[in-house]
C-alpha cells in the first residue's frame, strides 16, 4: 500500500522532531454507535489490507479500536492509529494531557501513532496551552506524531505564531465538491499533509448523478473516482464504511486511473460542506 510521510516539523530550525509513514487510505470510524459495529469494521478492515484506522473521542468507539487492534493478528507497528482531544476537552494544558492518557487507556494501547486536536479551541486563550501540551505528549513518547483537524488557513498562520512543533497533518473535509485549494496549500506550506474525511460528503454525494454520468464505461464507480480525486492530491483518505462490501471497494480505489475524467472531476466544486466547519470559525 502506498505510504504517506507525516512530519512534524521544528519551527526553530526547520528540522524533522517526528516523522510516521502513513498509508495513503484508511477507515474513518465516525458513527460507527451500534454494539460490535466498530469492532466488526476494523477487525474486517484489517483483514483487506487497511493499516490505518481514525477514530475519536468524540466517536465514543476509541474502546472497540483498540479491541479490534489488539485482537487482529497483525503487528502493533504495522498500523498508524489515529485519534483526536475532543473539542469540549481542549481548554487547556492539564486538560489536553489528561485526555490523551484517557484515550490511551481506553484504546488499551502503548501508544497513539497520530494524536489531533478534533477542531481549533472556542476559547482562543485556551489554543497556546494545548497546543503546548501536545508538543509535551509527542516529547514523551505518548504519542508518534501530532496534528490538527478542521483547522482554516487563519488557525494555521495563529499556530504559527507560538508553536514550537508544527502539526503533521491538518484534517479537513475535502471531496470533489468542496476543494479547497489555498487551505490545502496552506497545509502543505507548513510541511504538513492534508488527511481527507468525508470523500464522499458524508453519503451525500454516493449517487451524484453528474460523477457517475463521467464514470460510466471507465471500470470504475463515482465513490471510487471521488476517493482517487483525494488521493491524485496528495491527501491520506479516511472513507467511513461498516460494510464489507464497500470497505473492499474503497480500498480498491488506490488501483483506478482517473486520469482521464480529472479535469471534469475538479469542475465538480462547489464548495458543499455536508456537515460541520470550524474551519470558517474565528
Amino acid at each position: 500500500m502506498a505510504v504517506l510521510r507525516a512530519i512534524n516539523h521544528e519551527v526553530s530550525t526547520g528540522g524533522e522532531k517526528s516523522a510516521i509513514d502513513m498509508p495513503a487510505i484508511g477507515l474513518g470510524v465516525w458513527m460507527m454507535n451500534e454494539p460490535g459495529e466498530c469492532y466488526r469494521s476494523v477487525s474486517n478492515a484489517i483483514s483487506i489490507g487497511y493499516r490505518l484506522i481514525d477514530t475519536a473521542r468524540a466517536y465514543g468507539n476509541e474502546r472497540e479500536v483498540g479491541d479490534a487492534v489488539r485482537g487482529c493478528g497483525v503487528p502493533r507497528e504495522e498500523l498508524t492509529i489515529v485519534t483526536k482531544l475532543r473539542r469540549v476537552h481542549a481548554t487547556g494544558y492539564e486538560s489536553t494531557i489528561k485526555n490523551c492518557k484517557l484515550s490511551l487507556e481506553l484504546l488499551g494501547l502503548e501508544y497513539i501513532d497520530l494524536y489531533l486536536v478534533h477542531a481549533p479551541p472556542e476559547d482562543q486563550t485556551a489554543r497556546e496551552p494545548v497546543w503546548r501540551a501536545m508538543e509535551d505528549l509527542l516529547s514523551e513518547g505518548i504519542v508518534r506524531s501530532i496534528g490538527v483537524s478542521n483547522y482554516g488557513i487563519h488557525h494555521l498562520d495563529q499556530l504559527r505564531t507560538h508553536a514550537n512543533i508544527l502539526p503533521s497533518v491538518n484534517q479537513v473535509e475535502l471531496n470533489p465538491w468542496i476543494q479547497r485549494p489555498k487551505l490545502h496549500e496552506a497545509t502543505r506550506s507548513i510541511g504538513a499533509l492534508t488527511m481527507a474525511y468525508s470523500p464522499l460528503a458524508r453519503g451525500q454525494k454516493a449517487r451524484d448523478q453528474q460523477l457517475e454520468r463521467l464514470c460510466e464505461g471507465q471500470g470504475f464507480t463515482a465513490p471510487q473516482a471521488a476517493i482517487k480525486w483525494c488521493l491524485d492530491n496528495g491527501a491520506v483518505v479516511i472513507p467511513k464504511s461498516s460494510h464489507p462490501g464497500r470497505q473492499l471497494e474503497n480500498i480498491q480505489s488506490m488501483e483506478i486511473d482517473i486520469s482521464g475524467i480529472m479535469e471534469e472531476v475538479n469542475r465538480l466544486d462547489s464548495n458543499h460542506v455536508s456537515g460541520w466547519d470550524p474551519t470558517v470559525e474565528p
